[in-house]
């Protein structure tokens, strides 16, 4: 063999090497979760759903009678990078991906619960693929109304990418590369991850059912965060803090967790010397009689605000009322609270406010004495535990109401219906009620104990 012949194979060699070498990511701190032909690391917790391997492909199969049925690494991670590709053929399936997953064996007398973080598989009509769900905790923590232009990025009947990154409190999620969920939040630290097969009750038609699941890959060294390049709206639990992504997307604190700076009194420049609390990163407006801002009174923004994004976290004692106003002018010079529209805070099922006004338009997240929050029972947290609020007004001037990331009202200022609404209401004294250009946020005093963190805007152009 001569010499040119030699470096032509040399040649021809480094060439297949160069095409058959794996990507950079792929060498660098990237390890299987499954090895295409075994179960090898892996168990079965909670129900009886049957997991086989078919052309190296997990594949979960629905059994009726039985619940929930979780396929688990018996490894457990900390900080993570975590890809896998998910398949479902039909929008009646339902799965989701334990990330930094828990179990409690002594729960159902004796048989075991998985809980913790899931991040879901969802081809109903809703579309939440890529949301957070708490599993057997605190439910869903980052729905797609969070975040609709995610909601197209699952495909039925395909596989589906999905990126999940979980680095100190931060948990993002991607769909075919589509920026998903951002949520922060600081429950667990370490856990198992797990493949879900949904429970289908007692529905032996859906027997049979199928959910795939492959190229599952971890890595959990040298990890770098991936920004997200949108204004996703973020989740977070970290009382009274911005994320770097809020900041650079321009919200802002407008309770800093420790003092009053920026909120005076409706009735005065500056804030009440009593009646309004913060301790522990919360304000509270504290219970004197239930009569309307009659003790401390309504505290306000000192900064007015048109189009904008608020969101804010509230909890409620037995049989309270407050609430959080928009388009405050305090031109009016009324007495009671000030003026404005109003995002209504209630116990619903302790005030007797709750069964006035008209068809329960003066119901919790409801625009009060306008129109009733359309909301569901298990999107509302318990009195004595937190709920997020949120009120979106566009530059258009609709305007959205959420509790706990579920739109519950939705509203056009100025419309010929907003008109009506606000002639049949007590508010038609007031000649171009809610129309301001520009209003204070208010918290109102209503008499009762009420708590308040994690008060934040976003002005909108």
């Amino acid at each position: 063999m001569n010499k040119q012949r030699y470096s032509l194979l040399f040649l021809l060699t480094l060439l297949l090497a160069a095409c058959g070498k794996p990507t950079v990511e792929t060498r660098e701190g990237w390890t299987n979760l499954f090895d295409g032909e075994s179960l090898d690391g892996w168990k079965q917790l909670d129900g009886e759903a049957e997991f086989s391997i078919e052309d190296g492909v997990i594949v979960g199969s629905a059994v009726a009678n039985t619940p929930n049925t979780f396929l688990v690494t018996e490894q457990t991670f900390e900080d993570f990078i975590l890809e896998l590709e998910i398949r479902v053929d039909d929008e009646s399936s339902n799965s989701g991906v334990m990330v930094r997953g828990q179990y409690n064996p002594d729960a159902n007398d004796g048989q075991g619960r998985v809980f913790g973080y899931q991040v879901e598989c969802d081809p109903k009509e809703r579309a939440w693929s890529g949301g957070v769900y708490d599993e057997a905790r605190r439910g869903w923590l980052y729905p797609l109304s969070y975040n609709p232009d995610a909601r197209s990025a699952f495909k039925l009947g395909e596989f589906n990418t999905y990126r999940i990154e979980f680095i100190d409190n931060t948990l993002k999620t991607w769909v075919n590369g589509q920026e998903v969920a951002y949520l922060v939040d600081e429950m667990d630290q370490s856990g198992f991850i797990g493949l879900q097969v949904h429970g289908i009750g007692n529905n032996p038609e859906n027997a049979g059912k199928k959910t795939y699941f492959r190229n599952i890959r971890i890595k959990t060294e040298d990890l770098t965060p991936t920004p997200f390049e949108n204004d996703v709206f973020v989740v977070s639990t970290v009382d009274n803090e911005l994320t770097p992504h809020e900041e650079e997307n321009g919200w802002k604190l407008l309770f800093d967790g420790s003092s009053s700076e920026g909120w005076r009194s409706a009735r005065a420049e500056t804030f009440p010397e009593s009646g309004w609390t913060i301790n522990d990163g919360v304000l509270t407006i504290e219970a004197s009689d239930g009569r309307e801002s009659a003790n401390a009174g309504d505290i306000v923004t000192v900064d007015k605000y048109s189009a904008f994004d608020l969101a804010f976290d509230f909890k409620l004692t037995e049989g309270a009322n407050s609430g959080v106003k928009y388009f405050v002018t305090l031109n009016e010079n009324n007495s009671g609270s000030a003026i404005g529209l109003e995002y209504q805070i209630l116990d619903d099922e302790r005030h007797p406010d709750a069964k006035q006004g008209k068809d329960g338009n003066r119901t919790l997240a409801s625009l009060y004495d306008l129109i009733k929050a359309d909301k569901q029972s298990r999107f509302v947290r318990p009195i004595g535990e937190w709920n997020k609020g949120r009120i979106i007004v566009y530059p258009d001037n609709k305007v959205e109401h959420y509790i706990n990331g579920l739109k519950v009202v939705e509203y056009t200022r100025g419309s010929d219906a907003y008109r009506d609404l606000v002639a049949d209401s007590k508010y038609k004294v007031w000649e171009n009620f809610g129309e301001a250009e520009e209003g204070h946020i208010l918290l109102q005093d209503h008499g009762d104990e009420v708590h308040y963190k994690n008060i934040k805007i976003k002005e909108l152009e």
